[in-house]
């Protein structure tokens, strides 16, 4: 009995079939006897064939298998980073023996502070109940507006929150110095290692009183020192005497100063 023979032409035709023309295609099937004669692949097309296919086979299960893998990383991390949002509390004085602020005047304006004069600063840091010292403020700020009518200004503000060994948190956003405002915090260092989250300022008496209420998540729960019952923030404020004068049982472990 007469047999057929696919040529490796053929056979690409054939698998290729999205990219060949209706006509290409029926030239290329017709030239075959599908009667009661034997349909037989050359040795050639044949390895071809299974060549082909077995690469295909491998790409898609290599791609399976990445895209199996990303998921399962991405649902271990989300489920393994806290979610509860936790509230701290502390008080920023300035208590004029720091140098602080700091004036550099790179606006055209000689008389007021304008648009592109920068205020580095760094105050003392306590906690919520104002019984423990914690450490620093460190930061910049950049004048955006004179707000003349408000008799104050507006500042885009970086800053960092220093808690001796617990760590550090920093922020950014505006800082105005005549109604409260809140920030984005974007990052931290120690027990504050990807937090995130936000801060309330309050302008107790600008610039030497300030209070801030952080709202931080991704972090595991706060140390009990630094969640003491929060002083209601007034103009009248202080610091207990033992934390001003850093007696050791009123600051935290290498207060940072």
């Amino acid at each position: 009995m007469a047999s057929a023979t696919i040529s490796s032409s053929s056979l690409n035709l054939l698998n290729n079939k999205n990219y060949v023309s209706d006509s290409v295609s029926c030239k290329a099937i017709s030239s075959l006897n599908f009667g009661s004669e034997k349909l037989k692949l050359s040795s050639t097309s044949h390895k071809l064939f299974s060549s082909t296919t077995s690469r295909r086979s491998a790409k898609l299960a290599t791609t399976n298998a990445f895209f199996w893998n990303n998921d399962n990383n991405k649902s271990s991390s989300e489920t393994s980073k806290p979610i509860k949002v936790q509230e701290l509390c502390v008080y920023e004085f300035n208590e004029r023996d720091r140098n602080s602020p700091a004036i550099l005047k790179l606006s055209k304006n000689p008389t007021e502070l304008a648009l592109g004069d920068l205020v580095p600063f760094s105050n003392k840091l306590y906690t919520g109940d104002l019984t423990k010292r914690l450490g620093i403020t460190a930061g910049l700020c950049v004048l955006i507006q004179h707000v003349p009518e408000k008799k104050g200004d507006r500042f885009e503000a970086t800053f960092s929150f220093y808690f001796g060994d617990y760590g550090h948190i920093s922020v950014q956003g505006p800082y105005l110095t005549y109604e409260d405002t809140w920030l984005a915090v974007t990052g931290g260092s120690g027990i504050f290692e990807g937090v995130s989250g936000q801060v309330k300022l309050q302008q107790l008496v600008y610039p030497v009183k300030l209070f801030y209420k952080f709202q931080l998540k991704g972090i595991k729960d706060l140390p009990a020192e630094l969640m003491g019952a929060v002083v209601e923030p007034t103009p009248a404020v202080a610091p207990a005497p033992a934390a001003k004068a850093t007696e050791p049982h009123a600051t935290v472990k290498n207060f940072t100063d």
